[in-house]
């Protein structure tokens, strides 16, 4: 799917994209943090006919409501294909040794063959973070692996 960026100069930033029934959807992401999510006329693609604006936690949730399924279906087909693949989402609970420190810190494909594909914080996923992302207490680390290396990731996760 091709999503158009349009810089928007006083403002932020346009992603549009036009689904397959040919209808054109945008999200204007102001400097402010707000978001608005336009839908635009399907007979004049240039003009809006509905503006919703959005807060931080009205866009969390949208992001949530869309992109958390997902993840989780795009993992549930790669399992069905895979055998003996497996997924979970471990939380990082008070006092592990990762919280509040970078993921790269905890190397867990180094150390176990796994992989942390998303962090869901909040209501909000992160998909695919870099190692320095920073953990927090209450995020759950989705990793992907054989069942013996995800264990070994909660086992680093809580203990060190």
């Amino acid at each position: 799917m091709e999503i158009e960026q349009t810089a928007l100069p006083g403002i932020g930033l346009r992603h549009e994209f036009t689904t397959r029934s040919g209808r054109r959807i945008g999200v204007v992401s102001h400097r402010t943090g707000r978001r608005d999510l336009v839908i635009y006329d399907p007979d004049d693609p240039d003009r809006a006919c509905e503006t919703v604006k959005l807060n931080d936690e009205e866009a969390d949730a949208l992001a949530e409501l869309l992109g958390a399924p997902r993840v989780v279906q795009r993992l549930n087909d790669l399992h069905r294909e895979v055998e003996g693949l497996v997924s979970e989402k471990l939380p990082i609970a008070e006092g592990s040794p990762y919280a509040g420190r970078p993921m790269g810190d905890a190397q867990v494909r180094t150390r176990t063959g796994a992989s942390i594909v998303a962090v869901v914080r909040g209501g909000q996923v992160f998909t695919s973070p870099a190692p320095d992302f920073t953990l927090a207490v209450g995020d759950l680390v989705v990793v992907v692996g054989s069942a013996d290396s995800v264990n070994a990731v909660a086992d680093i996760l809580a203990h060190g």
